[in-house]
């Protein structure tokens, strides 16, 4: 006889969450039913706006009053109803029965407080622990999470510490009072993939020890398929479908499942697959010999200053000798952990930062250009960035924004100007009509498709995209993709594809740039680098990604002790040469140690 199933720790019925708007209220949890077993990982899963974020706040009281409540139904937690809970009740609720893991930490850390105060706070909340009992408990914490050197990084601040350290941090307050239930409301979301296996493997380690319950809140399948006992799938507020990790991957029943999960990108499902090496030859013929971008020996240098004097004292090495070449019509991904250089590598050739080396856009040499100099090379070179919000003038209409450049670089005037701006809208797959209306009125995914289109008025050679997709839905980001595609096959544009995704980076890109500590470590056409990985570091990159399919066993991943080795350097070091080592047929590999290979 098989065991028991564990006894139902909490207990949601017909859970109705209200949100004002000016037209009267708006239900965003509609009617929403489950059960959370002891030791279980239920995830809810779904895309932007579906209700996860606003089911785990309805359970944790902390809706934002008074524009959102909680207008109808039942939490039990082990048959106490939480709703009904006067605040007293629910904060003894909160971080002793219930503990959350919010989805940004360095909007949920305090920035003036150190580490060592907010680990304290958090395990003294519910009192009766003296202070030096508080801080020696915090210290135990950061050793539980994994945190290296868990002894300096106490008095240190947020700030001073990593993405992934942050989210350790964040753990480790969740966990002081030793909760019954874990709400962790998607954690890993802007991680790089290594980061996000190691915080994913502490969660379960974790689990496993002090047999937790897990609410993991997430849009990412693959992670679903990793960790899921069983899965929630909301759609407008509403539960679509539910049952086991394996019911949902392998047999969905519901159309919208079936939606999410055909968009998700899964690594190794191009293996055999040919991109077209050139689009369309609809292009001016390259004046530099087939590469619209040449670059050689990119160093990218800032200084850290410091003392009375404010002098440089240290220097980070975020760029650090690179070289390559993107040809017409094609897409060279950067790939890498942050902090590798790529961003800083897709700024230096808009001229963003300041550079050493060489460069050439198109056969114009961007060495000593100043602001106005740089003018004819955005002529044929433009940027997605990777908040669409942050790099749109909220003050200004779409159908603005997307003329200013033309009208900056004298392109166009009159109907000239308003018919290429309408056709650039349309063309991104949004209405003419929205050109009157401003960016906050968008979708964050209709928000990158207007960016798309504000690159793209130029008629641009080269667009570098830095992470263009990394904060959309699934579905929303195979909608971009597939544009940017389209868009490449028609015009023979050429993409610089910065990214830490490697599901995307297979689908996408022709050829593959692996970064670390501002070096190029290995690069090869895409089946060479995602078929046949020979360095150590792509390695670990590729076994990180998480897979989506339940029934498929992870592949071996060694996750690396501590951070990365910090790019700071003192004045005047000068970096090891790297050994090349070349494979045949493009594919590069630079070691330290020539044996190795």
């Amino acid at each position: 006889m098989g065991s028991p199933p564990p006894e139902v720790l909490l207990t949601v019925t017909d859970l109705v969450t209200q949100v004002a708007t000016p037209v009267g209220a708006r239900n965003v949890v509609d009617g929403l039913t489950f059960d959370l077993r002891h030791g279980e990982t239920l995830c809810i899963a779904g895309e932007s706006g579906s209700g996860k974020s606003m089911t785990a706040l309805s359970l944790m009281r902390l809706l934002p009053r008074p524009m959102a409540r909680v207008a109808g139904g039942r939490v039990l937690l082990e048959g106490r109803d939480l709703l009904a809970l006067d605040d007293a009740g629910m904060r003894q609720i909160r971080g002793r029965e219930i503990g959350m893991i919010f989805q940004e930490p360095m909007t949920s850390l305090n920035p003036v407080l150190t580490i060592r105060r907010q680990v304290a706070e958090a395990v003294a909340a519910h009192g009766g622990v003296s202070d030096n009992d508080a801080a020696i408990r915090a210290r135990q914490l950061l050793d539980q999470v994994q945190i290296a050197d868990a002894a300096r990084r106490l008095d240190q601040y947020p700030h001073e510490l990593s993405g992934g350290m942050r989210q350790r941090v964040m753990i480790a307050i969740a966990l002081a009072q030793h909760p019954k239930i874990l709400i962790a409301d998607e954690p890993t979301t802007a991680l790089d993939v290594t980061i996000q296996a190691q915080i994913l493997a502490l969660i379960r380690r974790l689990q496993a020890e002090n047999n937790i319950a897990v609410i993991l809140i997430t849009h990412d399948m693959g992670v679903v398929a990793e960790m899921a006992d069983r899965v929630l799938v909301m759609h407008q507020g509403r539960a679509v479908e539910s049952g086991t990790a394996r019911e949902i991957f392998q047999r969905p029943q519901e159309a919208y499942t079936q939606m999410l999960l055909a968009a998700v990108p899964r690594l190794g499902e191009m293996t055999g697959t040919i991109l077209p090496k050139r689009a369309a030859a609809s292009v001016v013929a390259d004046p530099v010999g087939g590469s619209v971008v040449k670059v050689r020996n990119l160093n990218v240098r800032f200084d850290i200053k410091g003392g009375i004097l404010q002098r440089p004292v240290k220097r980070v090495h975020a760029v650090d000798g690179i070289s390559f070449d993107l040809g017409q019509g094609e897409t060279l991904a950067l790939v890498g952990e942050s902090g590798c250089g790529k961003s800083t590598t897709g700024k230096a050739l808009l001229n963003l930062v300041p550079w050493s080396g060489e460069i050439e856009i198109a056969g114009k040499d961007l060495a000593g250009r100043s602001r106005a100099g740089m003018k004819p090379v955005l002529r044929d070179i433009q940027m997605i960035f990777q908040d669409p919000y942050a790099s749109l003038d909220p003050r200004m209409r779409v159908g603005d924004l997307i003329a200013e450049p033309l009208v900056i670089h004298g392109l166009a005037t009159g109907s000239a100007l308003a018919d290429r701006v309408e056709y650039l809208i349309r063309r991104v797959g949004l209405s003419a009509d929205q050109m009157k209306r401003y960016p906050h009125e968008f979708s964050g995914g209709q928000r990158q498709r207007i960016c798309i289109a504000r690159a793209l008025s130029l008629s641009p050679r080269v667009i570098v995209a830095d992470e263009s997709v990394a904060a959309l839905d699934v579905s929303i980001q195979a909608q971009v993709l597939d544009l940017l595609q389209d868009i490449q096959n028609e015009t023979g544009i050429s993409y610089l594809f910065i990214s830490h995704d490697m599901a995307v980076v297979e689908q996408i890109s022709h050829r593959v740039a692996v970064m670390y500590l501002g070096r190029f470590v290995e690069m090869g056409t895409r089946a060479q680098v995602f078929e046949n990985p020979q360095h150590a570091y792509t390695k670990n990159l590729l076994a990180a990604v998480p897979v989506p399919d339940p029934a498929r066993p992870r592949r071996a991943y060694v996750a690396l002790d501590g951070d990365l080795p910090s790019p700071v350097k003192p004045l005047g070091h000068v970096s090891p040469p790297l050994y090349r080592r070349e494979l045949g047929a493009g594919h590069v590999v630079w070691e330290r140690e020539p044996a190795r290979l």
